[in-house]
């Protein structure tokens, strides 16, 4: 609440001084002229191209869905803080979406925690399967609008494996007493600790650092991060183990959501389940590229694990979600879409061929500035 409050003085002093009394009630008025035409704010973090790609397709077909009544202006890459800070913007208002790993959510509302155990697919399929089902993902998506957000669609994020400075992961053993850098997550942190090594939550923009300085020894993500993010200079051993399949989440604020008509918030949710289609699609066809670059320009080596001793060493972690009475349902309901023929998801497969460093309140500020500016 306290961050909440100085966001909001801080906002509302630069937006008077700014005189910004043109902000409509939802989004921002484009012009005198255009008085019909609404403005969503998109911010998001670093990401790799296909998933950029995949935002961007949203807002254009958020504009040709609404006839142009509806447009999205984006703040990419970090402008406006990390995956936490941008749920905290999205909740207050300050910003109308954000996408972000699902893991980021669970501080937010646990169920999304489901997504962070190890091993949860049995393969893509059943990831699929699962994420397409929307008895298993409204409730889901809707477990925030308390907390004044939903979530809209999913992207594919990809298989999540461990990549080291020091050399190639085989079994548990080789990350006995090394330190992980894991996403900010009580189950993946419960994850390294079971698999043996000693995990370090941090945000995804001190990771390259971090490595370089040998405060960490390793971490955890899709092969996106080896070239696109750089990570591939410092830590050149990529050994697959796919522990985690954790999906993005776009999220909107539902106060803005509900001030628009019944056909703008249509257009919305169809625009993004088609951008995710998109990004499916770009993003599967965009590993094999950024493994490749990263072989050649950074020396990275990639090497198969057989994956049945870690998933022994975690299955403590599915005794404790499959026995929660919170969990109990979802995990079964999880677990019976394994090997589920999904027709409608095999129609969609046939189109499918860095975090800041400033103190809280004046992040809040900096964030507030370059939203004025985006009004005045």
């Amino acid at each position: 609440m306290k961050k909440t409050l100085a966001f909001a003085f801080c906002l509302l002093g630069i937006l008077g001084l700014s005189g910004c009394g043109s902000q409509s009630s939802v989004g921002v008025v484009a012009n005198a002229e255009e008085e019909a035409t609404i403005t969503l704010r998109f911010a998001y973090a670093s990401n790799s191209q296909p998933v950029i790609d995949a935002m961007n397709k949203f807002g254009e077909l958020v504009e040709e869905k609404t006839a142009g009544s509806v447009k999205v202006k984006y703040f990419p890459d970090g402008q406006l803080g990390g995956e936490r800070e941008l749920i905290e913007l999205t909740q207050s208002g300050a910003i109308d979406f954000t996408k972000v790993s699902a893991s980021a959510l669970e501080s937010f509302s646990k169920v999304y925690s489901i997504f962070s155990v190890p091993y949860l697919f049995n393969d893509e399929q059943h990831f699929f399967n699962v994420m397409e089902n929307e008895e298993i993902m409204q409730p889901i998506y809707q477990s925030t609008t308390d907390l004044g957000f939903s979530g809209l669609t999913y992207y594919d994020s990809g298989q999540r494996s461990f990549y080291m400075v020091d050399g190639p992961i085989h079994t548990p053993d080789d990350l006995k007493g090394k330190k992980i850098r894991v996403m900010q997550s009580e189950t993946a942190i419960r994850m390294v600790e079971l698999l043996g090594g000693s995990p370090v939550p941090m945000g995804s923009d001190e990771v390259y650092t971090s490595l370089q300085s040998n405060l960490i020894n390793g971490s955890e993500n899709n092969e996106f991060v080896l070239y696109t993010a750089g990570h591939g200079g410092v830590a050149k051993y990529y050994s697959y183990d796919e522990h985690t399949r954790v999906p993005d989440i776009i999220i909107m604020n539902d106060a803005i959501k509900e001030r628009l008509t019944a056909e703008q918030q249509q257009a919305i949710e169809e625009a993004a389940k088609e951008s995710t289609i998109f990004e499916i699609e770009a993003f599967a066809q965009a590993i094999e590229e950024e493994k490749r670059v990263a072989t050649e320009e950074y020396g990275v080596q990639f090497n198969e694990v057989d994956n049945t001793p870690f998933r022994e060493a975690v299955a403590p972690l599915h005794d404790e979600f499959k026995n929660h009475p919170d969990f109990q349902t979802l995990y079964r309901m999880i677990s019976r879409r394994r090997g589920v023929i999904d027709e409608k998801r095999n129609q969609s497969a046939v189109r499918i061929s860095r975090s800041m460093s400033v103190d809280r309140y004046d992040h809040h500020c900096l964030v507030a500035s370059i939203l004025a500016n985006d009004f005045g």
